[in-house]
């Protein structure tokens, strides 16, 4: 016979609301750590999927997604001209506001250089990619904007020709792709005021040209390499100009993920720590109160000659039956819940299997001390 099968049938609804409590720090647990997964792969998707080896960005920076770059216009002309290079792409990105039927919308206009770069790595989820080299937008679905849709961005209209899904950056905007040519005149629109602020200053030559040049608009040139080059020999190339610095995919993604967001990361998982400590100390003192609240039943089983044994079996079951049930029911809320946060929440089967080693030393803990009390229990305090 399974005293804690029995015990548990016996106070089905008290196992069940304390499974649900538990199950609700567990998801917390899970959406925590989801959240970091989220993050990091929403910082390194483009440089995962735009598939550059290495990123040219302007000289003494970082760029361009830690910090500012600016760069010739015509930089990937200069670097076609490196042998080994098989291809070199403009790249733009920046965010832009902008309203729509009455509503502000948030998107991360980003250039394609088309046409060398159609934007084949794109996932479509409906109509198509760019065919045309002006006021033509494949938009992320979190924007907000439907197929066929136009949107006006600077001075001109965009059609929206395709939509993809979870193609944003690193703060959650949607990416809105353009052409590269059509990213920079949104990103040089100016007001009205400004060109007669510009043509009282400086005459109508002045006027004419951007606040801020045109060149500053390219932020990096991503060179894709011929598979036999040496990467060491381009960089050098490149980087002996003396205006440019060369940085690698790997060199990308660890400025984003151990600098830029070094600070979040850090908070997350200190969150994720108190977190599940919280969730020890409740799920022990939840033991702790069946183990009291059982002392009668226990005094029984030592009255009629039962095995200390059995009490620590009765007591550590339900501890990990609690915990056991407490991660199922946790993970089927985030399935249910996740999905309708406004950041992606990646829970990945590893981290799941690290929470359930988590909860089962939680569980072995808060078992020790019910066993701990239950041991000191006495036979004759059936008659109290």
């Amino acid at each position: 016979m399974n005293l804690a099968f029995k015990d548990i049938r016996f106070n089905l609804l008290r196992f069940l609301l304390t499974a649900l409590g538990v199950a609700f720090l567990m998801m917390s647990s899970m959406g925590m750590v989801g959240l970091y997964r989220g993050i990091v792969a929403d910082a390194l998707l483009i440089i995962e999927r735009i598939g550059a080896d290495q990123w040219v960005v302007q000289g003494g920076r970082q760029g361009p997604f830690s910090e500012g770059s600016a760069i010739s216009s015509t930089m990937d002309r200069r670097v076609e001209g490196i042998a080994g290079v098989a291809s070199a792409r403009r790249f733009v990105q920046f965010s832009q506001q902008f309203s729509l039927h009455g509503r502000q919308l948030r998107a991360s206009v980003t250039g394609l250089d088309f046409p060398k770069d159609p934007g084949r790595w794109i996932p479509i989820v409906g109509g198509r990619l760019l065919a045309s080299g002006h006021y033509e937008a494949v938009a992320d679905m979190s924007i907000g904007l439907r197929l066929g849709e136009k949107v006006h961005l600077g001075q001109d209209d965009y059609t929206v020709v395709g939509l993809t899904r979870g193609m944003v950056d690193t703060g959650g905007d949607g990416l809105l792709f353009v052409t590269v040519n059509d990213a920079v005149a949104i990103a040089q629109r100016r007001t009205s005021e400004e060109v007669l602020l510009a043509r009282a200053g400086a005459g109508p030559a002045a006027a004419s040209r951007s606040s801020v040049p045109q060149d500053s608009k390219i932020a990096a040139v991503l060179v894709t390499l011929n598979p036999a080059v040496d990467p060491e020999m381009v960089r050098r190339a490149v980087s002996s100009w003396g205006d440019v610095n060369v940085l690698s995919r790997a060199e990308q993604q660890n400025l984003l993920l151990n600098q830029r967001l070094w600070r979040l990361r850090v908070q997350i998982l200190a969150f994720t720590g108190v977190l599940l400590v919280v969730t020890g100390i409740v799920v022990s003192l939840i033991i702790y109160m069946l183990t009291m609240e059982n002392l009668h039943e226990i005094a029984m089983l030592k009255l009629i000659g039962a095995d200390n044994l059995v009490i620590i079996v009765m007591i550590a079951q339900q501890a990990f039956l609690i915990g056991a049930c407490g991660l199922g029911f946790g993970l089927m809320l985030s399935r249910l819940v996740f999905p309708f946060f406004p950041r992606k929440v990646l829970i990945l089967p590893a981290d799941v299997a690290l929470l359930g080693i988590a909860v089962a030393v939680i569980c072995a803990f808060a078992s020790l001390l019910g066993i701990s009390r239950a041991l000191k229990v006495r036979a004759q305090e059936v008659l109290s």
